[in-house]
């Protein structure tokens, strides 16, 4: 069984945004987005992952993230999208960049 972790990057006060970590590996993404009685999550993860990990992982955010959160919620909905990290774009300005546009941060 496959061991997952989750490091918060941000939080408002309806979503949550993690990093999902597969022990030091990041293999994934997780953004939580609370709607009433709803709760909305779209879950970004690696190739390699297999069908029954995507599962464990589910089950994971739902004990450890969500029933933790201690809201009533009548139903979950995970879109989950699967393939490679492309990387990072930012609009921060980095010294020589020229601040123009996104820039790839890696």
């Amino acid at each position: 069984m496959a061991r997952f972790d989750f490091e918060r990057e941000c939080r408002t006060p309806s979503s949550e945004c993690y990093t999902v970590l597969e022990g030091d590996n990041s293999i994934g993404r997780l953004d939580i987005h609370f709607a009433d009685a709803i709760v909305h999550a779209t879950l970004s993860v690696s190739e390699s992952l297999t069908t029954e990990e995507i599962q464990e992982l589910i089950d994971s955010v739902d004990e450890e993230l969500l029933d933790a959160v201690g809201i009533v919620r009548q139903e979950v909905i995970v879109h989950v999208h699967q393939g490679r990290d492309m990387g990072v774009y930012t609009t921060r300005e980095f010294e020589g960049n020229g601040g123009g546009g996104y820039q790839f941060m890696g």
